[in-house]
């Protein structure tokens, strides 16, 4: 059926737009199978990927996917550019100090258990071992924060995580940037010298500086446009922009686009433009998760790891599943300890971290282009694999980890409080209070579902902002500027 598509080599127009719908499609359809199973939509695009890469069903031309491993810029853009609202000053400022403590000791215990296992215990290559022990340290934030909304958890608990996961991935950035460094010395032969070391580190703080310029730019063209149409036209332009001089500049847009929003944020408080873009990035995101499963091969997971090591990689990738989960659970309450928080916090909060898959699969992907050969194509495997087995087991071991630290309870009457009198005062029974609670969950859950998410508002207003400002635009009386009342359509 898709043969034409398969064969054109060209990356034509028409074979290009096939494979976009393609790759829609599919993922959305893998999601309705998922969401059956309670897994998160990313497990769903990476298996629709694979489904329809070349080493399954081979739908999509090879030169589609040669050609568009901009996505993966692009979509660590949106990851990082959300992760930047959650650097406020004033928060960071209450627990900034005990939070980065935290935070080195479980990314850097990950990433040092993972390197030794590897490196020593499977004799894999340096430049390899190094690299996918810099990958160990990132954490995913959005299957946590997904079972936060869910089980409406609160508390030091939840405050911690959050902001731990947040700071995890510019941990997981600067290991990352240095971890190349030293790779590609490795593989040049010119050894480990001082200026490998400190490019990278001058790169990063480069792209910091430059990311909070942007955030500075960005505000100023944003300041006066809050009913505007051009909001997200601008956001997105700027993101793009600081994406390809990142690409020019051979650098990952990950940590300047965290400084963008951060800056941005710190001098808007605007929150909303947060909130549109969350609703306008999946279909972005989806894109990027479902071609790198395209690039996912099993029969080289089965095999040894050829030039880069004696072991097989399905070991390897097994090895780093597991001593992945050590390190964070072992780091996290160690440096717990060592902040002195309180005990539910100390014991549960790696059992948290497990779950890893975007900016991990970004930076693979990213890794994979800058090594290339064997090497790289199995770094990217091995994180892929290991990801959709982090979200199989992530979302239940952060809920586990909540409700074991009592930040969210499954006893009725923790969930709601009634009161203990009727109106006149008489002392009620355990079947009254039992109705009222049952009520006022009802109540809540109706309310729920016909209320749509803050980021399906955000954007939904701001389309009805447009609409209007563009009756006003062409002379419409006051009377026509409402969408609702004439179905959305200019008579």
């Amino acid at each position: 059926m898709f043969e034409w598509v398969r064969n054109d080599t060209g990356a034509t127009a028409s074979s290009t737009i096939i494979s976009m719908a393609l790759m829609l499609i599919t993922g959305f359809l893998m999601t309705r199978l998922t969401k059956k199973l309670k897994l998160p939509n990313v497990t769903g695009y990476i298996l629709a990927g694979i489904l329809i890469g070349p080493y399954a069903l081979n739908t999509i031309p090879a030169s589609f996917i040669a050609h568009t491993d901009f996505l993966s810029d692009i979509a660590l853009s949106f990851i990082a550019f959300s992760t930047g609202e959650f650097f406020r000053l004033s928060t960071i400022r209450q627990n900034g100090a005990k939070v980065i403590i935290i935070t080195l000791f479980e990314a850097l215990m990950a990433s040092l258990l993972v390197f030794i296992a590897v490196h020593y215990l499977l004799g894999m290559d340096l430049a390899f071992s190094i690299v996918l022990a810099a990958l160990a340290s990132a954490t995913a934030p959005a299957s946590t924060m997904m079972t936060i909304r869910q089980t409406g958890a609160k508390g030091d608990f939840v405050n911690t995580l959050l902001q731990v996961v947040a700071f995890d991935d510019i941990v997981g950035l600067v290991a990352f940037s240095g971890a190349i460094a030293v790779a590609l010395s490795s593989y040049a032969g010119t050894g480990l010298s001082l200026g490998a070391m400190v490019t990278p580190i001058l790169s990063n703080i480069v792209v910091l500086l430059l990311g909070a310029l942007f955030g500075a730019l960005m505000k100023l063209f944003l300041q006066n446009r809050s009913s505007s149409d051009n909001r997200l036209i601008i956001a997105i332009a700027h993101m793009f922009a600081f994406c390809g001089i990142s690409a020019v500049l051979g650098i990952s847009p990950l940590l300047g686009c965290m400084a963008m929003s951060t800056v941005y944020i710190n001098l808007t408080d605007d929150e909303r433009l947060f909130r549109q873009l969350g609703y306008f990035s999946p279909p972005i995101l989806l894109m990027f998760f479902v071609r790198s499963g395209m690039n996912f091969d099993l029969k080289s997971v089965l095999n040894t790891g050829g030039s880069i090591g004696a072991a097989p990689l399905l070991l390897v990738g097994v090895v780093y599943f597991l001593v992945r989960i050590v390190g964070k659970y072992v780091g996290a309450w160690i440096g717990c300890a060592v902040v002195g928080k309180d005990r539910k916090v100390r014991n549960y909060l790696g059992m948290a971290l497990v779950p890893q898959a975007g900016v991990a699969i970004g930076l693979a992907a990213l890794g994979a282009r800058t090594l290339g050969g064997e090497t790289g194509a199995a770094l990217q495997n091995i994180i892929l694999a290991s990801s959709i087995l982090y979200e199989l087991a992530g979302p239940g071991l952060a809920k586990l980890s909540l409700y074991l630290s009592g930040s969210y309870s499954n006893q009725l009457e923790e969930i709601v409080q009634v009161a203990e009198t009727d109106a006149n005062g008489k002392p009620k029974t355990e079947a009254q209070k039992l109705i009222e609670r049952v009520d006022a969950i009802q109540k809540e859950l109706a309310a729920q579902r016909k209320e749509p998410s803050e980021e399906e508002k955000a954007f939904t207003e701001e389309a009805v902002r447009y609409y209007e400002q563009m009756l006003m635009n062409w002379g419409e009386p006051e009377t026509a500027r409402d969408p609702r009342a004439r179905g959305g359509r200019r008579r």
